[in-house]
């Protein structure tokens, strides 16, 4: 039975909007005070959540959890990877913080969690494991390849050909004192489930658009789009029209973004979907709040309208993840707090939309 602080917090949205069917938290209490980096999948036998959690974010006791919901209920998180290495002679145990799982589920394979190992953004590899039995138990996870990160927080697409594109990016830290880090984006491919994989190069310097975190988008036949979070303030876009073999040049869209994660998704109609939090950064602060939540719509990827606003109190609600199940209906996992996992649906049928102007979020 959800409790009452989970029910207070669904009323004023479903409240607000007849698109929103449900919101609920996925756990009330769970063994890990903080938590983060949400990602969601529908399999055959029904929805898998995944997250880190731990004592905060960069401690080595963040491990993955992951969450089925059975018959409509979300059972108990189990952790199913660690950041555990080895054990030293003297009997200490080495251990890493993990990062960004990315849950994915192919036409025709296991169900893949991907997630990131290490000591920080600048210094983590890529795991992948892979549940054949839809989330219930999963296989030792492995390392990928040098130079391979798998999707870096938003989830793969699977192409016409059978190929899974991965958008993933680097963080480097400054070359020398007084420049800035490079973040840039670039794809992976992977055509036999992560056992093989080619990839791009980093696909802009990094420094004058520092843009990580990419969404991909269809937008028909080879074209896709993909965007996501940048320091620039405003959501980055970079587009390829062969099917993410080679990319145009990056530019800044029109929606703001605050140096945080969005995630964004192609609907079966060919429409699009955008959830991020539609703010600014904060001058001379690493980034701008995390607060409000929203939903914005398009036709195109790059013409915007508002949706709904998901969260608008004060805190933080963020790294949110996206997917349309086969029944219609779009479902949405996010940081709440720090402290729990929201999760959204939302019939995209119902949506009112309006026009953002001047990328000003209509009253």
């Amino acid at each position: 039975m959800k409790s009452l602080l989970c029910l207070l917090a669904a009323a004023p949205v479903l409240a607000a909007d007849p698109a929103v069917l449900t919101t609920e938290f996925i756990y009330d209490t769970g063994p890990y005070p903080q938590i983060h980096a949400t990602t969601i999948a529908e399999t055959p036998e029904g929805l898998v959540a995944a997250w880190f959690g731990g004592t905060h974010e960069k401690n080595p006791d963040v491990g993955i959890w992951v969450s089925r919901q059975i018959e409509g209920k979300w059972a108990d998180s189990v952790e199913v990877a660690n950041g555990i290495q080895h054990t030293l002679t003297d009997g200490t145990v080495v251990r890493h913080p993990t990062w960004n799982p990315v849950l994915f589920q192919p036409k025709n394979g296991p169900l893949m969690l991907f997630y990131k190992a290490g000591p920080t953004p600048q210094t983590w590899w890529g795991m992948l494991t892979t549940s054949t039995d839809h989330g219930k138990t999963w296989a030792q996870p492995r390392r990928l390849p040098e130079g391979i990160l798998g999707p870096v927080k938003n989830k793969p697409v699977e192409l016409a050909d059978g190929s899974i594109l991965c958008p993933t990016s680097e963080e480097s830290p400054a070359a020398q004192k007084g420049d800035k880090e490079t973040w840039s984006v670039h794809f992976e491919r992977t055509r036999d489930f992560g056992r093989t994989w080619e990839r791009t190069p980093p696909l802009h310097d990094g420094r004058e658009i520092q843009a990580i975190q990419p969404s991909l988008l269809f937008l028909g036949g080879d074209k896709l789009l993909a965007l996501g979070r940048s320091r620039q303030d405003r959501v980055f876009e970079i587009a390829s029209e062969d099917g993410g073999k080679t990319w145009g040049p990056i530019t800044l869209g029109a929606l703001p973004n605050n140096n945080s994660g969005t995630d964004a998704v192609t609907l079966k109609d060919g429409s699009h979907l955008i959830v991020y939090n539609h703010i600014g950064g904060t001058p001379g602060k690493w980034g701008g709040k995390r607060t409000p939540l929203n939903l914005a719509a398009s036709k195109d990827g790059r013409t915007w309208q508002a949706a709904l606003v998901l969260e608008s109190e004060p805190g933080e609600y963020s790294y949110p993840a996206i997917v349309q199940t086969k029944d219609g209906l779009v479902h949405l996992t996010y940081t709440w707090n720090r402290k729990k996992v929201k999760h959204a649906v939302v019939d995209p049928a119902k949506l009112t939309l309006k026009p953002i102007v001047n990328g000003q979020w209509p009253k």
